[in-house]
């Protein structure tokens, strides 16, 4: 499979389709741009077979869990001083994948932290992976993330067969700033 995997008219899609795919993968692709460079910290993307992975980082922050039915709790962060989000986009369409197991390690002085599992985060302008995790302070790391294959099942005989193998990718250098929001 190409690095860059473009789908193709089938039986499942038409040409109308895709370009509606691609008009909302870059609908989706501006909003990740403006988180990772207007909003976060620090951020960035790169391609990585078959995905577009990017980054952002931000101080921790409190979010809100379902407590049960109808019922939520906002949750303020503990000890955590670094909230870490990814976004995984198809590397053809630019659209956000979802149901994919993510993990990122920090890396600072030869000292590792993590691995970070991150779960999908629901956010009122851009869907990403994320969580709140515990770094020893501000400062210069590098950002390793893993993509494991999602489990869902794909439409079309054509171009269905995507997304099956891990992605990983460093961000080197990556400026965090530790604090909670």
């Amino acid at each position: 499979m190409p690095d860059n995997p473009q789908k193709q008219p089938s039986d499942e899609v038409d040409r109308n389709q895709i370009q509606q795919s691609k008009t909302e993968g870059a609908a989706y692709q501006t909003s990740v741009a403006y988180m990772a460079n207007t909003v976060a910290n620090d951020g960035g993307k790169k391609e990585a077979g078959e995905y577009v992975i990017g980054y952002a980082q931000e101080e921790a922050e409190g979010m809100y869990e379902l407590v049960e039915e109808g019922e939520f709790e906002f949750v303020e962060p503990d000890d955590e001083n670094c909230h870490l989000e990814v976004v995984v986009a198809d590397a053809g369409d630019e659209r956000f994948v979802p149901y994919c197991d993510v993990s990122a390690t920090l890396e600072r002085h030869g000292e590792e932290y993590g691995p970070f599992d991150l779960s999908f985060l629901w956010h009122p302008g851009v869907y990403h992976y994320g969580s709140n995790v515990e770094v020893p302070g501000s400062g210069t790391y590098d950002l390793h993330v893993t993509v494991e294959p999602p489990e869902f099942h794909r439409h079309d005989e054509q171009n269905g067969d995507r997304y099956g193998e891990t992605a990983e990718v460093t961000f080197e250098e990556i400026g965090v700033e530790a604090g909670q929001d």
